[in-house]
């Protein structure tokens, strides 16, 4: 039980009752590690489970909730100031990920915690956008020249933009995978679908939230949030499968916009690590997306590892390696060969000479 006890307050939370003081110890330490503890004092109260837990453990709980509150006050003051800085343009604002849980009032939003904030624009708008949010304070992380164009050249966004003076960072994003990708979801149809959250701004529809959601968990090869994310998908499927007609439309959707792999992926890993339940003729269709061959067995291998928090209890001598083939993985699947060989090449051996 040990090994999986963060997992298993997740997906059961009633099974917190049972733990003894060493448990919850593990149980705390975990949650940490992976940066879930908020959104596990979200699910305990959620679930009228706080009086459950004893004082040590609730101490910590309670404090996660109190940062959760305040982070959640910061990101619609920092949304605040986005929208009045972009105020005079004719374009929607749509939130990601974090923020657009927070703004559209989901569960998932609840003691989520992230950096920075994500936005989504039409690439044709990049330009004035980027130039708004100059004169509104916002100055871009990334002055090397070789940076800069392998942003505007082949990413989906523009390099990453910090406030002078509050230090907040946005991401401007065009597209939800890099223009290298060999997926190309059509940035219009998510655009076409948004709902509107107040304003001028939006948020993905439920399918293509939880879409985005996978690709970003299981295409960007980092995973020092993995469960959080994980989570995300657990906490997303279960609000929208309240509804019949999410998982009817889910698997069309994810074909038209390309993404059939990384949603087997996140159907496969979120009902198998938090027991997510998930329609068995849902499964069945998103098989679409399955690896071929033996390829499935090592991806559970990389997956399962990398998914699991960064705890010693989590751990084994494979998944060190696990992360870093997965990490490779991500790479590869960013940009075809050749131009990735390029790019590995300048940032190895030109871009620290430059510097």
């Amino acid at each position: 039980m040990n090994e999986h006890i963060v997992q298993r307050a997740f997906c059961e939370p009633s099974s917190v009752k049972a733990l003894k003081l060493s448990d919850w110890d593990l149980l705390i330490r975990q949650a940490r590690r992976a940066n879930v503890l908020t959104g596990l004092a979200a699910v305990l109260e959620e679930h009228g489970l706080l009086d459950a837990v004893p004082p040590q453990p609730r101490e910590h709980l309670d404090w996660a909730r109190i940062g959760a509150e305040r982070h959640s006050q910061a990101v619609h003051w920092e949304v605040g100031h986005i929208v009045k800085a972009l105020a005079g343009l004719d374009i929607p604002v749509m939130l990601l990920k974090g923020a657009a849980y927070v703004f559209a009032g989901l569960p998932a939003g609840r003691g989520r915690i992230f950096n920075d904030i994500d936005i989504l624009v039409p690439e044709a708008s990049l330009g004035a956008v980027e130039a708004e949010l100059m004169l509104h304070g916002w100055v871009s992380l990334h002055t090397d020249a070789y940076d800069q164009r392998y942003y505007r050249t082949w990413m989906h966004e523009l390099p990453p933009m910090q406030h002078v003076k509050r230090q907040t960072v946005i991401d401007v994003h065009h597209a939800i995978v890099p223009k290298t990708a060999p997926m190309h979801p059509d940035s219009a149809l998510l655009l076409e679908a948004a709902l509107p959250v107040g304003g001028k701004l939006t948020v993905l529809a439920p399918h293509d939230m939880v879409l985005h959601s996978a690709v970003h968990l299981f295409n960007d090869g980092e995973f020092d949030n993995g469960l959080r994310d994980l989570v995300d998908l657990h906490r997303l499927l279960t609000h929208f499968g309240q509804s019949p007609e999410f998982w009817t439309g889910l698997v069309p959707r994810a074909l038209r916009l390309q993404l059939e792999r990384p949603l087997f992926y996140a159907l496969r890993y979120t009902s198998r690590m938090l027991d997510t339940q998930i329609p068995a003729d849902v499964m069945a269709a998103a098989d679409a997306g399955r690896p071929e061959g033996r390829l499935l067995a090592l991806m559970d291998s990389l997956f399962m590892r990398a998914l699991a928090p960064d705890h010693v209890s989590c751990t084994d001598s494979f998944t060190a390696t696990a992360k870093e083939l997965l990490y490779i993985r991500a790479n590869w699947l960013r940009m075809p060969p050749l131009l990735l060989a390029r790019h590995l090449f300048h940032k190895a051996f030109i871009s620290p000479r430059e510097k």
